[in-house]
């Protein structure tokens, strides 16, 4: 199982961007994707999650400003972020919960894609 992110780059405070993550391989199930990021000097944080069901949860930093939503049927996973701040900026990690075809279940990441927000 893979998992492969892209839609980085750079943008001015308050412009938009979306990422989108896809997962790949021998996929039996996904439970659940969500979004990471890691600032310089900070750990990483969840950004925003959304379950096989489609129940969302966000950090409070990003609540109105970002969504997140899925097509499980295509295994893909974006993050739509609008009014970007300079603060959103990170590498930002994608992350799923997959059972392969083997039935294990564990998390998967993919590559981390940069973010920059400045004028």
């Amino acid at each position: 199982v893979q998992l492969q992110a892209s839609g980085g780059g750079s943008v001015q405070p308050g412009g938009s961007l979306r990422l989108s993550c896809a997962a790949s391989g021998s996929i039996f199930s996904l439970y659940g994707m969500g979004w990471y990021r890691q600032a310089p000097g900070k750990q990483r944080e969840l950004v925003a999650y959304i379950s096989g069901v489609g129940t969302t949860n966000y950090a409070d930093s990003v609540k109105g400003r970002f969504t997140i939503y899925g097509d499980f049927a295509k295994n893909t996973v974006y993050l739509e972020m609008s009014s970007l701040k300079p603060e959103d900026t990170a590498v930002y990690y994608c992350n799923g919960y997959i059972q392969a075809t083997s039935r294990t279940s564990r998390y998967y990441w993919g590559q981390g894609t940069q973010v920059t927000v400045s004028s």
